[in-house]
């Protein structure tokens, strides 16, 4: 059975310490988001968006963000994920079935639903965009609810959100990546087998490994390959070790939380939504690229996430959490609607034009406030109905 008396147990002291500091980072988010759109389009809007564009060792500001703090994102990513895999949510098959099935939906679903607007259009190559979830926007709404709502869907959304970062970094690796070099790819899988050594020989220096890692990602840039897929892999490579805290996998992970979540994460909300609102904001809505991107987000999301589910437990592939049901399930969907963070950062990869891309941002930003707005709502009123059976 899934998720084997979970409302009966107490919260895992882990996935409650990531579940509030995923919270405190999305309340964090969305005030540097209001604070970025309101400074953007003020008296000293020139200058703000000229700031992020200013250059600092001979690259814009935006780059130093953009690929090489988010890299650090990515790390503290793939250690969730190694985390999850081995000591977590997704550690047992049967618990990792439900968020896994549902995840694919999450992704597939709307995917199609932007492509169906954009195929054979130049906004084609941004299908990628509405297929990623805010693991912390979509945890601080979930958290305005409180005690509303059993603990099963917390866990199921939070494990997700991070099967969903995972599809969302192989999309990135697979489809956002230009001018390949194989000479600098064939380095950087010399210094990723050096790690693997590292790892195998139980060489627990972490320093070395972000060492390493580092000159992994100056082979990885040259190679055409976005940097920030470093993260990701020497995550999974530094050493874990279950029910030992004081392994490096562990010990990395605490020291990351709070300057990803406070620092780096609220400095690319700062950096790519100083958007200035043209004056024909209306338009910008009803082009091909922007309603594939809210109608992937919006309905997609949800239609993908609750169909996965409807089939995966009437083909008896996984069932549901004790004490949720299908409709659950479908507005906990809603809430994985709020793209931004990682939405963002692929309409970055996904468009050249300036134009095309603020485009992107602003319907990210409306379709992450209607699933927000629809999926807490949606939870609020179904398990107020539930309290009242």
């Amino acid at each position: 059975m899934l998720f084997i008396l979970i409302q009966k147990m107490a919260m895992p002291s882990l996935f409650e310490d990531f579940f509030k500091s995923e919270r405190s980072s999305g309340i964090v988010l969305i005030g540097c988001t209001l604070i970025s759109l309101i400074l953007a389009n003020s008296s000293a809007g020139g200058f703000y968006l000229d700031l992020w564009h200013s250059e600092v060792l001979c690259k814009p500001l935006d780059f130093w963000i953009n690929d090489v703090l988010m890299t650090f994102f990515f790390l503290l990513v793939g250690l969730e994920i190694e985390r999850e895999l081995y000591a977590g949510e997704l550690s047992d098959l049967k618990k990792s079935l439900l968020p896994a099935i549902c995840a694919i939906g999450g992704m597939m679903v709307p995917a199609a639903v932007h492509l169906a607007f954009n195929y054979g259009t130049p906004g084609q190559n941004g299908f990628g965009i509405p297929m990623a979830t805010d693991i912390a926007f979509s945890l601080a709404v979930l958290s305005l609810l409180g005690k509303r709502i059993p603990v099963s869907i917390k866990i199921f959304l939070t494990a997700l959100a991070i099967i969903d970062d995972l599809g969302a970094i192989l999309i990135i690796a697979c489809f956002y990546s230009t001018g390949f070099s194989l000479t600098w790819f064939g380095m950087a899988l010399l210094l990723y087998a050096l790690l693997f050594a590292m790892n195998r020989a139980k060489v627990y220096r972490i320093g070395l490994y972000l060492l390493i890692g580092s000159v992994m990602w100056i082979c990885l840039y040259r190679a055409g390959i976005h940097p920030t897929i470093t993260g990701v892999l020497v995550a999974f490579i530094i050493p874990f070790a279950k029910k030992k805290e004081d392994c490096p996998s562990y010990r990395l992970q605490h020291l990351l939380h709070r300057p990803v979540a406070f620092l780096i994460l609220p400095l690319f909300a700062l950096a790519n939504t100083a958007i200035l609102f043209p004056a024909s904001v209306p338009r910008l809505f009803v082009t091909p690229d922007s309603l594939g991107i809210m109608a992937g987000l919006v309905i997609g999301k949800p239609l993908g996430i609750f169909s996965f589910a409807m089939a995966g437990t009437a083909l008896g592939l996984c069932s549901l959490p004790p004490g949720l049901k299908l409709r659950h399930i479908f507005w906990a969907g809603a809430l994985a609607g709020i793209g931004f963070t990682m939405s963002i950062f692929i309409s970055l990869l996904a468009f050249d034009d300036p134009y095309a891309i603020v485009q992107a941002k602003m319907a990210i930003l409306i379709a992450s406030c209607m699933a927000g707005f629809a999926g807490y709502m949606g939870l609020r009123l179904s398990f107020r109905r539930n309290n009242k059976e």
